[in-house]
């Protein structure tokens, strides 16, 4: 045992301060400090969520309102996507290079800005701009959520705190529905539209939750790769300042063969080696999971008023079935370290295969409801192991940007989904829409199985 003292580098027998910053944030115990980061992040995953499932309220609400077509819906959709698909390939990209705290503050400061003006657009046209600007705000919002938690959280609770963080972010999604459906069904309120008053919610939020993220130190692990030693060593032995008042005692020594040295790593290294096969892995995942996860959230709503139910109906019994996400990602929180991730996301891929089915061939309102619950309840199981998988896939100097060019599909996939999905459900119905969904589902077990690593348990820079 030793004490905070002890873990200089002189005092470890010359050891590069950057070579033992990560086994030293491994060893820690899990604190206060720990957990008020992922509060503070996990709020910040509520506004990205609730914007992404944002888009199937606001179709459903302006199709009426401004008596918009199916490609006008689509692009309604499709908007806030195409802003994420280009701000993930930016700001992750911006955030393995000038660091995750900047970008953090960069990202919700756009989304706010412009989302708030989004609130006042006049028509069709200025509000599809203004979606794609708040979107482009938000794109590396969830990147940033998982790069950051994972290179502070201590691996022996990695996955159960990002998965805490996400089931604060998840209560967005039912919120999003209800008050929508509250909020649609009143037409206005205070002389302004109801839906409006949905996006001045997630742009002031989002303005206060960046005051709260400016207290967050940057990553010590980001530190040590870009030659900052001496400023990750002040924040890594203040943390461990903090953990040992908190707990009193002592911290454990940090074993020479957990001390491995962290490195800048060109962008290119995601095609070389085993990097390339994760990378082909994960982009064929990013792709397939976002028909059968985003998919179902963002159509929902228009799905059910193609079944026959008034809008106002379809935003209700959505709210009822999105109560599974934060339902969902609770119950991932004793399963995400104790099951190998690799198969807690194939297994909850099956689960929104079959609910899929159940829900897309339901006619009665208990059914529809019931499958529709149970889906969103594995989805999210799928989604927070998958979340904290793909943080275990690259090392340090590529994580961000590695996460963020693979999630950036899942968001160019997004943009393109409501033109096909639409045009599926007004010629086939919603039977074979999801039909469609279950069978990329298990393309996509295939995909994780065959060439997907072990990692749940392991060091960040051992995996």
């Amino acid at each position: 045992m030793t004490d905070t003292t002890s873990s200089t580098p002189e005092r470890r027998g010359g050891t590069p301060i950057g070579a033992r910053a990560a086994a030293r944030l491994d060893r820690l115990p899990p604190s206060r400090w720990h957990r008020r980061i992922t509060l503070i992040v996990g709020i910040g995953a509520f506004f990205d969520l609730y914007e992404i499932f944002l888009g199937g309220v606001l179709a459903a609400a302006l199709a009426e309102q401004w008596h918009l077509g199916h490609t006008a819906k689509s692009w309604v959709i499709a908007a806030g996507f195409l802003g994420m698909f280009v701000g993930a390939n930016v700001l992750s990209v911006l955030a393995d290079r000038f660091g995750r705290r900047r970008m953090f503050l960069v990202n919700l400061g756009a989304y706010a800005f412009f989302s708030l003006l989004c609130a006042a657009a006049p028509n069709l046209s200025w509000l599809l701009v203004l979606r794609f600007l708040s979107g482009l705000g938000l794109g590396a919002e969830l990147v940033l959520v998982d790069t950051y938690l994972a290179e502070f959280l201590p691996r022996a609770v990695r996955g159960r705190y990002i998965a805490w963080a996400y089931t604060l972010g998840f209560v967005g999604v039912p919120v999003a529905a209800l008050l929508g459906a509250r909020l649609v069904a009143a037409h206005r309120l205070f002389g302004i539209d109801g839906w409006r008053w949905l996006l001045v919610a997630g742009a002031l939020g989002a303005a206060f939750l960046q005051l709260m993220r400016r207290q967050l130190p940057e990553s010590p692990r980001w530190l040590t790769v870009h030659g900052r030693g001496e400023e990750a060593e002040r924040i890594v032995a203040g943390l461990e300042e903090r953990v040992v008042r908190e707990r009193g005692g002592s911290l454990p020594s940090v074993p020479e063969a957990e001390t491995v040295p962290e490195r800048k790593v060109p962008l290119a290294e995601m095609f070389r080696g085993e990097q390339r096969r994760r990378t082909v892995m994960w982009w064929i995942f990013q792709v397939l999971q976002t028909v059968g996860y985003y998919g179902f959230g963002s159509l929902a709503p228009v799905v059910l008023t193609a079944k026959g139910h008034t809008v106002t109906e379809s935003l209700l019994y959505a709210a009822l079935s999105f109560c599974g996400y934060p339902i969902g990602s609770a119950l991932s929180i004793p399963l995400i370290d104790r099951i190998e991730r690799r198969t807690l996301i194939i297994a909850s891929a099956l689960g929104i295969a079959g609910c899929g089915l159940a829900f897309g061939f339901a006619t009665a309102t208990w059914a529809i409801v019931t499958f529709g619950f149970l889906l969103t309840v594995c989805s999210n199981v799928f989604s927070n192991a998958f979340h904290v998988y793909q943080t275990e896939l690259f090392p340090t100097g590529l994580r961000s940007s590695a996460i963020g060019i693979a999630y950036s599909l899942s968001r160019l996939t997004s943009v393109v989904l409501p033109f096909v999905a639409l045009s599926a459900l007004t010629s086939l119905g919603a039977a074979a829409v999801f039909t469609g969904s279950a069978l990329l589902m298990l393309l996509l077990c295939l995909d994780v199985a065959l060439l997907g690593p072990r990692s749940t348990g392991r060091s960040l820079e051992r995996i």
